[in-house]
């Protein structure tokens, strides 16, 4: 093994137990968890006090303070980030003081993974490997993270007009939001988890005691989708002026509808450009060998000969 090998090796085996440490570290110095903190996991609603401000004991932090190295300053910024990582999926309460750590070890790591696999070389072959290094270690948690909550949207955004029409008709039948919200998050458990599980949030959070109003906001944060926000906006206006919830949803439905058949009719459009590419790459070469291929034996064994040229 090449010295630069050698120590590549002995690098990750210590970035790995230096995340190791930190993980462990996480657990152990993270102050007493209340009922409210355990509530907080489950609906990722907090107090902006708790979100953004830190307490005196989590200045010993050993974890906030490692955290604290990629972690946004601005209090939008952080609000904004932590409902990013909720939309993700990643809804317990260090999950952004987690990533940030996580982040900041693969930053820090991969750097010196980097220079000593780079080690040996010219100065600028050096700082390139540290320079790629970091850069993917910064931004792979990202991207990770970026493809849940892409993966996660997708997966409520599928039965999401099927829920409509099951709350248009509960609604029409005579239930309340609330317990249309419900009987609509039993019907889906079973074909949509992950959306009947957001529905049934709202119905928790209202028997908790939390306006109707912030929890569907929370509803919409939780998500991130612009059918949702819009489901929020027609409901909050609907009580707000006194009109029928049941024909405010039902235009909404109809508008999800044909808002998923313009999705569906775009991606049917960008089919054939996409064929067209294939075709040229992989079928086009094919079929210019079998076409062109004979006549150029033909070529090689009689007209090349005749010509006085083997």
């Amino acid at each position: 093994m090449t010295t630069g090998l050698i120590g590549a090796i002995i690098a990750a085996a210590a970035f790995t137990a230096v995340l190791g440490v930190l993980w462990a570290l996480r657990g152990f110095l993270n102050p007493e968890r209340t009922a409210a903190d355990r509530v907080a996991d489950l609906t990722t609603v907090q107090k902006v006090e708790d979100n953004l401000t830190v307490k005196s004991g989590d200045r010993k932090d050993l974890v906030g303070k490692v955290s604290a190295l990629s972690r946004p300053t601005a209090e939008t910024e952080l609000v904004a980030q932590r409902r990013w990582m909720a939309q993700a999926g990643f809804r317990g309460r260090g999950a952004l003081e987690t990533f940030s750590v996580l982040r900041s070890a693969l930053t820090l790591g991969l750097l010196v993974v980097g220079l000593l696999v780079a080690w040996g070389n010219k100065p600028i072959y050096i700082a390139l490997g540290a320079l790629v290094g970091a850069a993917v270690g910064y931004y792979a948690p990202k991207l990770y993270v970026d493809s849940r909550r892409q993966a996660r949207q997708e997966t409520l955004m599928k039965p999401f007009p099927d829920a409509m029409d099951l709350l248009v008709s509960s609604v029409e039948a005579g239930l309340g939001l609330d317990a249309a919200f419900r009987r609509v998050a039993k019907e889906m458990d079973s074909s949509a988890p992950a959306l009947a599980a957001e529905l049934q949030l709202v119905n928790y959070e209202v028997e908790a005691g939390v306006a109707r109003v912030d929890a569907l906001r929370h509803f919409d944060h939780r998500t991130g989708l612009e059918e949702v926000n819009a489901l929020v906006n027609v409901l909050l206006q609907a009580e707000r002026f006194g009109t029928s919830v049941a024909s405010a949803l039902r235009n909404h439905s109809d508008l999800v509808r044909k808002k998923r058949m313009l999705a569906a009719e775009e991606k049917a459009a960008g089919i054939s450009p996409k064929l067209t590419v294939a075709m040229i790459v992989f079928v086009l070469p094919a079929l210019f060998t079998v076409l062109v291929g004979p006549a150029a034996v033909n070529i090689k064994n009689n007209v090349l000969p005749a010509m006085g040229k083997e």
